[in-house]
């Protein structure tokens, strides 16, 4: 910034400035008058991309998607009033799911708060605990302490919004008229301000001052002790739950092939799939553990969890069943407590994938050593084998009975798309019923798929929003752009439907599977469903929309599949093509709840007496 017109573009200009090299390269907003300064100075900035949404509630989860895919803070921003109180749902998902996003909500000067005048509402820590950290910035000034301030706290916003855990700052920015960029003269300082570094920042382009960033380590008591409970269990588990670590899946891989340890890797830890090592991943563990003999015989002695927890409700109930009697560490760089159970015995607060690293170098260092201090490998190779074997027979029953079915149903849509996504690709799904059969019928593939969703607070708001802030990163990067495709129901989509408006404002490409089954599928599997008389009004919520008109409205391809032929060639096309394209797939919401329960039944029966043969393997060996 070598100019401004007037005190406020000094100030937002160098507001701006410095988030942009603090590391925030893309800024979503919209439109709005107060907000006008600093979308303005976002536009004049070489270093920034400016995503114009409409909908402020569809913006903070554009800006949500973007965050996730690229990993980096990015900045959303609104006017004042209740426009920035539509930004509340991402932001809450933002925090739960540990996002970061810098939030900047235009606001009215102080001596207009409180006394009615138009679009003011009370802005102050309007996300409350949501976000990470708060600040009612100062009025404009063009003076050197001011400017160098601006500067600081965009460089403190940035910092804070990716340390660990990440997750929203808000900034609240109240601005005094002038709100354009008018020539005021008198309000900027003469040419011989002393110091450059507050008007300009930097040198080079450096941020104004910048944090560590390094990521948390276990010191070695931590390590040394966790190694020797590894080493001392015979049926130890790692369970995996969503996280986007991309170092992660090699780490703990490689740890768990060392020692013998089945890992249950929920599709949104990035462990399921990909080129690592996946020979001590279990995919199938959800159909699985509903086999109520296979989930007592499999009684681990010690678990080890990453990640948040997996979506999987068999997998939860049977770690809950067994915390009672078996030590449960929780591992979270966030120091978080991420344990809705209440039944973890343990905290770590590392880098999970650093912590692996630590402890498979600890456990070789002391087989170089001298004689190995740990137990025979036999009995936890014969615990992995155990559980290799049973989740094999879970998956070929799931495929054979997939293989038979002709008709549409919701969870084959998961192991149609397992083989027909390409390397790279990026699979966004909705909650309720979707990431449920995620978890079930998407086998482990070498493809490196990056599964995302937004399961901070399990919301089924914003998603194709979220999706398509995905996408945007994609576009705007360098090389060909990796395709996204986000699978959701019916009512995820009528939810989010203005968020189709940003694939045709900036010309973004994605494929949407719309599993339509005319309202809630889930309620279907939960004891509502036992009360017909309320059960459509209350729970079913049909609607009876049409959703080829909300296609044709927003520009996307709309086709429905009547077969999964038609499927596969509706997606191969949506990602081959560039553009919107919607593939609808119809479903019976009573029909689906039999197809799951066919299929859980036939996984029992492929089990047959082998459970029990697991229970007879306990022991040391």
């Amino acid at each position: 910034m070598t100019t401004a017109e007037n005190a406020m573009y000094a100030y937002v200009g160098a507001l701006v400035d410095e988030l942009a090299r603090s590391g925030v390269g893309d800024l979503c907003l919209c439109p709005g008058s107060r907000s006008t300064p600093v979308a303005i100075a976002a536009a004049r900035h070489p270093g920034l991309r400016v995503w114009t949404l409409i909908d402020e509630r569809c913006a903070g989860f554009f800006a949500l998607g973007a965050a996730r895919a690229s990993r980096r803070p990015v900045a959303v921003l609104s006017t004042s009033g209740t426009a920035a109180a539509n930004f509340l749902p991402a932001v809450v998902e933002a925090h739960h799911a540990r996002v970061p996003l810098v939030v900047l909500t235009a606001d009215r000067p102080h001596e207009l708060r409180e006394c009615g005048a138009p679009q003011t509402i009370d802005q102050i820590r309007l996300f409350g605990g949501h976000a990470k950290w708060f600040v009612d910035l100062a009025l404009p000034e063009a003076t050197e302490p001011v400017l160098r301030y601006a500067r600081a706290v965009a460089c403190q916003a940035a910092a804070i919004s990716v340390e660990a855990p990440a997750g929203p700052v808000h900034l609240n920015v109240p601005m005094r008229e002038p709100l354009v960029p008018v020539f005021v003269p008198e309000q900027i300082p003469p040419e011989g301000l002393r110091a450059p570094d507050a008007w300009d920042g930097r040198g080079g382009g450096r941020p104004y001052w910048s944090s560590g960033g390094a990521r948390k380590v276990a010191e070695g008591p931590t390590v040394a002790a966790l190694a020797q409970q590894l080493s001392g269990a015979d049926r130890c588990l790692i369970a995996c739950g969503p996280g986007d670590d991309p170092e992660l899946p090699e780490a703990v891989c490689r740890l768990a092939a060392l020692l013998g340890i089945p890992v249950l890797a929920d599709p949104l830890s990035q462990v399921r799939c990909g080129p690592h090592d996946r020979g001590v991943v279990i995919d199938a563990y959800d159909p699985l553990l509903r086999v109520g003999r296979a989930a007592r015989a499999l009684a681990p002695d010690l678990v080890i969890r990453f990640g948040a927890m997996p979506a999987s409700r068999p997998l939860v109930q049977y770690l809950a069943t067994h915390a009672a009697t078996v030590p449960t560490v929780v591992v979270d760089e966030g120091d978080g407590y991420r344990d809705p159970s209440r039944l973890a015995s343990q905290f770590i607060g590392a880098s999970p994938a650093e912590l692996c690293r630590q402890v498979a170098a600890r456990l070789s260092d002391s087989d170089r050593e001298g004689p190995a201090k740990r137990r025979s490998a036999g009995a936890p190779r014969r615990w992995l084998r155990t559980w290799r074997r049973l989740g094999a027979l879970a998956r070929r029953a799931v495929d054979d009975r997939l293989a038979s079915l002709d008709e549409m149903f919701e969870g084959k849509v998961f192991a149609e798309l397992s083989r027909l996504l390409p390397d790279r690709a990026v699979l966004y799904v909705g909650n309720s019923m979707p990431v449920r059969d995620l978890d079930t019928f998407f086998a482990s593939t070498p493809e490196r798929i990056r599964f995302m969703g937004n399961r901070g607070a399990s919301g089924i708001d914003g998603l194709t929003s979220s999706a398509l802030g995905v996408a945007a990163m994609g576009a705007a990067g360098a090389g060909p752009a990796p395709p996204v495709v986000l699978v959701l129901g019916d009512l995820s989509f009528y939810h989010d439907m203005n968020g189709l408006l940003a694939a045709k404002l900036h010309d973004l490409s994605a494929t949407i599977v719309l599993i339509n089954n005319d309202g809630g599928g889930i309620f279907s599997f939960l004891p509502q469903a036992g009360y017909p008389e309320h059960f459509e009004a209350l729970f079913g919520t049909p609607h009876g929309l049409e959703f080829a008109a909300v296609a044709k409205l927003y520009g996307a391809r709309f086709e429905r599949a009547a077969s999964w032929a038609e499927f596969r060639a509706g997606i191969e096309r949506g990602i081959a093509n560039s553009g919107l394209s919607i593939v609808e797939v119809r479903t019976d919401r009573g029909r689906n709840v039999e197809l799951h329960h066919e299929i859980w039944g036939a996984v029992e029966r492929a089990l047959g007496t082998e459970a029990p043969r697991a229970a007879r393997g306990k022991g040391r060996g």
